[in-house]
């Protein structure tokens, strides 16, 4: 500094002790650089290198997740069929189902106009069971005339085999 000061120029020695410190200054400067910019690409490197290890694996949860997706296609596929089967089966049954209840109810209108006749004839075998009560009546009453009848007579036979029977005052009688 005190060079400075009194406006001489500096030595030889200093110049190149100044060239080979800016030298020095500069080659610590550029290795830094260096250094930073190593650091730098390790760095990179090493994050690329994960990335890298991140899209190989993602590639390979999307291979799996399409082959789930294809193995689920092919289930859907199975269970669309088996519902469409299913469908139809029902479809059948109720149609057998609805064939039995058409049958059904032909055979329950068969069998209430069945109800009905036989009601009918009920009603008229009543009828004539009470005709036959009253024939039987009047059958009961003439076999009882007819057994009165059948009782005198009797006793006029029983009095003619019996002659003795016939004189008054008889004790035969």
């Amino acid at each position: 500094m005190s060079d400075q000061k009194s406006g001489s120029a500096p030595g030889p020695r200093m110049t190149a002790a100044a060239r080979i410190t800016g030298v020095g200054i500069l080659l610590v400067g550029a290795g830094l650089a260096f250094i930073g910019m190593g650091l730098f690409m390790f760095n990179m490197g090493r994050d690329m290198s994960t990335m890298t290890g991140a899209v190989t694996q993602m590639g390979r949860d999307v291979s799996t997740m399409a082959e789930d997706m294809t193995f689920m296609a092919a289930r859907m596929e199975v269970m669309a069929e088996s519902m469409v089967e299913g469908q139809a089966g029902m479809s059948s049954d109720f149609e057998r189902v609805r064939v039995g209840m058409e049958a059904m109810g032909a055979d329950v209108r068969s069998m209430s106009e069945n109800m009905n006749d036989l009601a009918f004839n009920i009603r008229g075998m009543a009828g004539n069971i009470g005709t036959m009560n009253e024939s039987m009546s009047q059958m009961n009453q003439s076999m009882a005339a007819m057994t009165g009848t059948m009782h005198r007579m009797s006793v006029d036979i029983n009095k003619f085999t019996r002659p003795e029977s016939l004189m008054p005052m008889s004790p035969f009688r």
